[in-house]
């Protein structure tokens, strides 16, 4: 259950993450705009994942963000924490374009050490009966 919940996890940070980076770099904004735009983007995909579940499941909006912050906000913060630190880090990381294949290597470097390091996390936070522990209620 917890590589199923970082599964999910990585999937909206993922997604966030490089729809920001391509909107940055499509607006000529610098390393730390970017940065941030894609960390938003990525809490928001991370929760519009959980979201349009458990919305399925019959709960109203206000019940489904609920259940979508207390399922998600440490697991997207640790690996947003863990990925964007490594990016920060990485020798010519943030200078590399889209086009530059240092930029997608790093990226999927970035995300695999994140999920790694996440999944603790999340099993931790399933052991304890939170994070998706809360949301397999409504599956």
């Amino acid at each position: 259950m917890a590589v199923q919940a970082t599964l999910h996890c990585l999937t909206g940070c993922a997604i966030g993450e490089v729809l920001g980076m391509v909107i940055g770099t499509a607006f000529g904004w610098g390393n730390v705009p970017t940065l941030i735009l894609a960390i938003v983007l990525a809490f928001f995909f991370g929760y519009a994942l959980t979201l349009r579940g458990v919305l399925k499941a019959g709960l109203s909006l206000g019940a489904a963000l609920k259940v979508a912050l207390a399922a998600d906000t440490l697991s997207i913060a640790v690996m947003e924490l863990v990925d964007n630190g490594v990016i920060v880090l990485w020798p010519g990381a943030m200078d590399a374009g889209l086009a530059d294949p240092l930029f997608w290597w790093v990226l999927a470097i970035a995300l695999a050490v994140a999920f790694v390091l996440t999944t603790p996390v999340n099993k931790w936070m399933i052991g304890r009966g939170k994070g998706h522990a809360v949301v397999h209620q409504f599956h």
